[in-house]
């Protein structure tokens, strides 16, 4: 039994969370949530949020003990970039590329 818990449109370049997913991926819950606690990255806050999500669908919806969970899977994908324009020099104009991020982290029991 799994249980998951999906981020879609998070408003951080995904190469931002990824860093944040690695230190997590196979770690125990409550390990995952201290070291998001203790990381001090921008990616960091709405990884925290989406674990105690994930947590809370193990628990009331598949009644799983929130003590044998671990992180079975995380990853990040690109969402739908914005695209901004910022005045340059001499009239002109440069693109900025303002990046989405969709986010799934899924929860296992141990055996």
């Amino acid at each position: 039994m799994e249980a998951r818990a999906i981020l879609r449109f998070a408003r951080i370049a995904p190469r931002k969370v990824q860093i944040v997913l690695d230190l997590i991926r196979n770690q125990p819950a409550d390990v995952a949530m201290a070291i998001l606690k203790h990381t001090p990255k921008a990616a960091s806050e709405p990884l925290e949020k989406l674990l105690k999500s994930a947590i809370a669908n193990a628990e009331n919806n598949y009644s799983m003990d929130r003590n044998n969970l671990y992180v079975a899977e995380c990853f990040v994908s690109p969402g739908p970039t914005l695209k901004r324009i910022m005045p340059r020099a001499q009239g002109s104009a440069n693109r900025i590329l303002k990046r989405t991020s969709h986010i799934t982290l899924v929860l296992k029991e141990k055996e």
